[in-house]
């Protein structure tokens, strides 16, 4: 079998709100086609014309060359070397960024190949499911008003989740308003589900410190990204300090910056995004570091079905995968993009048990959003 195209596809909502933290706006879905008709997809969280670039651009010199070019003609079961390939052949503008998360799409797309030629699911070619259903947390923007979430974390309990997640929005920004939207939402869904808050780096350390240990009256979970992603520094210092665990991460390309994250920044929880990170072949090797190093692993996954679907996999394939970011966008391509979604029920995705990601493309809602 022989790589013969890498197609990369902009899909986007007619109008971009660029002042909302909101990644299903739009995606760039990629598609790798084989000589024997079997091809993968996969998805690339980035900035999509930056990242396109990147697969599209044409050769200049040994390390510095379109990542397409690399791979026409290539067996896509020889993964591990193509890779290694991408990231030599990538190196003079990338070792990370934009470079690995271009990187992060086609490898999704190799591994839903292999699978797909083999028959069997990626998390099997990924070394074996260790659990066929994941908990999965509902992952929702944070409203500007602290009524409205109330009534949105209602919902998505009453719709079987036991975990949910406040994000971004008016977050972070006023310490009264942070406690009140807090102690309203643990009322709201009651002590046994698992309430988490993404503040998007707004905080300094200090203030993190502060804040962490006014929410411990309300049982949260866990702080995702209160600080600058590059202030190891003051989350070393939050994450020693705080009887909540801290998460962070998504930013990340590559397992040198995760074991920076470990090391350097104390954290408890990390997040690869598989769009980001380098793919599943790069967030295995993130997975079994942290694996070694007794910290926890949830992927990032506010895009659409096809990072949902890589992400269960992962984690169904983790032996510590224990739960799963479910993104409660009402964008079309978050919601209608994927024909066959990664089904939820009773609080958990369930691991498909067809070849590959287990998921199709719907041509008329990828045609209809074609950029």
């Amino acid at each position: 079998m022989k790589i013969t195209d890498v197609e990369v596809i902009y899909l986007k909502l007619p109008v971009i709100d660029a002042t909302k933290c909101d990644g299903t706006q739009d995606t760039l879905l990629i598609r790798v086609q084989t000589d024997e008709g079997i091809y993968g997809i996969g998805e690339i969280d980035s900035a999509p014309a930056v990242a396109r670039a990147v697969v599209e651009a044409h050769a200049s010199h040994s390390i510095a060359n379109g990542l397409k070019e690399l791979l026409i003609g290539e067996d896509p079961f020889d993964i591990e070397r193509l890779w290694h390939k991408m990231f030599q052949g990538s190196l003079y503008f990338g070792r990370s960024g934009p470079a690995l998360h271009a990187m992060s799409g086609i490898d999704i797309a190799l591994w839903d190949i292999i699978g797909k030629a083999t028959g069997r699911s990626a998390a099997q070619m990924l070394g074996g499911a260790y659990r066929n259903k994941v908990k999965a947390y509902a992952s929702l923007l944070m409203p500007d008003t602290i009524k409205e979430a109330a009534s949105l974390a209602e919902r998505y309990v009453e719709l079987g989740y036991r975990a949910v997640k406040f994000g971004w929005g008016p977050l972070g920004k006023d310490d009264k308003f942070d406690v009140e939207a807090i102690r309203t939402l643990r009322k709201a869904i009651g002590d046994d589900i698992d309430l988490m808050v993404d503040i998007g780096h707004t905080w300094d350390a200090q203030q993190a410190i502060r804040m962490a240990k006014r929410f411990e009256e309300f049982n949260v979970y866990w702080i995702e990204e209160p600080l600058p992603p590059d202030d190891h520094r003051g989350y070393a210092l939050l994450a020693d300090a705080a009887d909540i665990y801290i998460a962070a991460g998504e930013q990340e390309s590559g397992r040198l910056a995760y074991e920076r994250l470990i090391r350097d920044a104390h954290l408890d929880i990390l997040q690869p995004d598989l769009g980001r990170c380098g793919g599943l072949t790069e967030g295995k090797k993130i997975a079994y570091m942290a694996y070694d190093n007794n910290k926890k692993v949830v992927p990032h996954a506010f895009k659409t079905g096809i990072l949902v679907a890589a992400s269960t996999h992962f984690v169904a394939s983790m032996p510590h995968g224990f739960l799963l970011e479910y993104t409660m966008s009402e964008s079309p391509l978050a919601r209608h993009l994927v024909q066959n979604p990664i089904r939820f029920e009773d609080g958990y995705v369930h691991l498909p048990d067809r070849p590959g990601l287990g998921i199709d493309i719907d041509p008329e809602v990828e045609a209809r959003y074609k950029a």
